[in-house]
């Protein structure tokens, strides 16, 4: 079990108890009518408020926490931080309705080209401006700022169902992410990794497939 204690004044989620309210918050595995539950447990000083919650939860055997995990993938090519003024979902959800797939065209140079081709036409949308972010990835902040190399660039087509899925928190809860990193492993993963706000509530990673590109699809 783990346990929790405090003043409202420290938490945001207890903002409307009052200011010098103590409170007690426990969280256990436990069984509630024949079945493994997580259960949160918070009380305040005085027995003014009680709330009891059971959460049903499947117990996994530890050889299955493999199945579980983040896939293993090679470093990025390019990592582009997303502009939180120029939200993609709003492009993504037009596209989509016109192509079942989607090109993104990275560069470290921080250019990102949303495109998708027709029988009758193209369309492509730009953002430049963007931030690089070189930290995890394969090319350095020395070699990108090289005035004889070319800026390291990455082309992948995936689902635009997909990517529009993994874009729906620009909808819902734009205020509550500090930064949004766009990760792009050509002919392998798109990685789309959210920083909350603050910085200690955690993240969440969306990792999504690609189609394989032949090097004439990519020039």
């Amino acid at each position: 079990a783990l346990h929790n204690s405090g003043d409202a004044r420290d938490s945001s989620a207890l903002a409307a108890l009052p200011a010098l309210v103590t409170y007690v918050v426990v969280m256990k595995l436990a069984k509630r009518g024949g079945f493994p539950c997580l259960c949160l447990d918070a009380s305040c000083s005085g027995g003014s408020i009680d709330v009891h919650h059971a959460i049903p939860v499947r117990i996994m055997r530890a050889a299955e926490m493999q199945y579980h995990l983040p896939p293993r993938i090679d470093l990025p090519d390019v990592q582009l931080e997303l502009p939180a003024e120029r939200p993609l979902r709003p492009v993504v959800e037009r596209l989509r309705t016109i192509s079942p797939q989607i090109f993104l065209e990275g560069s470290m140079a921080g250019e990102l080209t949303l495109r998708i081709d027709g029988d009758g036409a193209s369309i492509r949308i730009f953002y430049s401006k963007l931030i690089p972010r070189f930290e995890d990835c394969k090319t350095s902040a020395e070699e990108n700022n090289n005035g004889d190399n070319e800026p390291a660039r990455c082309t992948i087509k995936v689902d635009s169902k997909k990517l529009h899925a993994c874009l729906q928190w620009q909808a819902t809860m734009a205020r509550s992410v500090s930064s949004a990193v766009l990760c792009m492993v050509e002919n392998e993963m798109l990685v789309l990794h959210i920083m909350l706000n603050p910085g200690d509530v955690g993240f969440f990673t969306y990792y999504v497939p690609v189609h394989f590109l032949s090097p004439d699809q990519i020039d």
